[in-house]
């Protein structure tokens, strides 16, 4: 008799026509047994993480040794700000309450009880009653210049070859403001126009808005220049300043194009910044010549003997007055190509260098002239102060007449003297140190 035969189908088995179960069978589980997990115990690992590491720290070093933040100082005073009220006397005496070095700020650079005072390349806002300091803030790069304009100060840093750091300060509180990197010239000034801040220079010049300092002009030999042949002169240089709204008038010569030095008016907002608009340029006739003032109407140049007042609308001689200025004072350019001037609500003050001229604030013709002075002046409780040796005369706006004289100790200093007025505190500018008066 033969072996049964087993067939198997669908799990079952067959034995003998019977179909009986078989045993069950297991599932296969196909999922990988997991590896067990690296260990960073071995000594490479550690090696490459400690390269790693190593590699950050030198990188935040190197970082924080290079950036503005480290190399800065900033510390910030109140922001209230109590004006000092103008003083309606004259005192009888006035003698010195405090100084502080301040080489950085050819005139004296104050606005509502705060004096700043800049030196090397550190800005200090000072209470202008004391001298206490208030707010300073520090650059590990020399200062170029410091001015005011807007309640706020603007400090020009010396970076490279140039004076490209423009950094505003918070006049009340030294909170650092908006800043900007700039083309300005060694020993640029800074003119507030009125809407707008310019810095001079021989070659070129460049003019910034006031709300958030983007360059609106530039003006003269580009260091990068995007739109060529848009400069409406080249090869010129330039040798003096003044502004007023809407107006920059400059001296300009050009060797090559001109026989005598050109007056150009310029607008300090084109619609391009770098297409200068040109409201007028003449040359004059004249060589030697330096801007002292421009109005809205118009612009004076003084020559020796002579000042010569131009229509700053078509560039027009509208007329020449004599002066009593000579030619080695108006040799060279004026220190930042500016001329020593003071305007206030009677008349603009001219500095040339021995004597004040008084000029009319509409037509700039000369008025009356004080010998023997060391500055443009100021004014206290409605007088005119112009700076003598050894003291201050006190002269009537409109008559040029003397009242009175107040004696000022100066010490050894016997050169110019840059002025301003704080509420009652008299500001004079000697060189490199700011006397506050009172």
């Amino acid at each position: 008799m033969g072996q049964p035969e087993q067939a198997e189908s669908n799990g079952q088995v067959a034995v003998d026509g019977e179909d009986v179960l078989a045993e069950p069978v297991e599932p296969q589980d196909e999922t990988p047994e997991p590896l067990p997990a690296r260990s960073w115990r071995t000594r490479g690992d550690f090696i490459g993480l400690t390269l790693v590491v190593v590699a950050v720290l030198v990188a935040s070093l190197v970082l924080w040794l290079t950036s503005d933040a480290r190399n800065t100082v900033s510390q910030t005073g109140p922001s209230e700000i109590t004006p000092l009220q103008p003083v309606t006397a004259l005192p009888p005496t006035l003698s010195e309450i405090w100084r502080a070095p301040s080489g950085a700020t050819p005139v004296p650079a104050n606005l509502d009880s705060v004096v700043v005072t800049a030196d090397g390349g550190e800005v200090v806002g000072r209470d202008a009653l004391t001298g206490d300091v208030r707010w300073r803030y520090a650059r590990d790069l020399p200062l170029c210049t410091v001015s005011t304009a807007w309640g706020r100060v603007f400090a020009v840093y010396h970076k490279d070859v140039n004076c490209s750091e423009v950094t505003t300060l918070e006049l009340g509180s030294g909170k650092r403001g908006p800043q900007r990197n700039g083309d300005a010239e060694l020993g640029t000034r800074l003119l507030n126009e009125g809407s707008h801040v310019l810095t001079t220079g021989g070659t070129y010049v460049e003019v910034y808005r006031r709300d958030d300092l983007v360059r609106s002009l530039e003006y003269g030999a580009l260091r990068a220049i995007v739109n060529p042949n848009k400069q409406p002169r080249t090869g010129c240089t330039y040798h003096s300043f003044a502004v007023t709204g809407g107006k920059v008038a400059l001296i300009e010569r050009c060797p090559a194009l001109d026989p005598s030095d050109r007056l150009t008016i310029l607008k300090p907002n084109p619609e391009k910044s770098d297409e200068p608009q040109v409201i007028t340029t003449t040359v004059t006739g004249e060589t030697g010549a330096r801007v002292i003032a421009v109005t809205a109407t118009r612009v004076a140049l003084a020559v020796p003997g002579r000042l010569v007042v131009f229509d700053s609308e078509t560039g027009a001689s509208v007329g020449t007055y004599p002066v009593d200025v000579t030619a080695e004072e108006l040799a060279g350019d004026p220190p930042g190509r500016v001329a020593s001037t003071f305007t206030s609500t009677a008349n603009t003050y001219w500095f040339t260098g021995s004597k004040t001229v008084a000029l009319s604030l509409n037509d700039l013709n000369p008025l009356w002239t004080a010998n023997d002075t060391l500055g443009a002046g100021t004014t206290l409780a409605g007088r005119l102060l112009l700076p003598v040796k050894n003291g201050l005369k006190v002269l009537d706006q409109v008559t040029g007449e003397e009242i009175a004289s107040l004696p000022v100790d100066r010490d050894d200093h016997t050169g110019p003297v840059e002025m301003a007025t704080e509420g009652p505190v008299v500001l004079e500018q000697r060189g490199g140190t700011l006397v506050a008066l009172r």
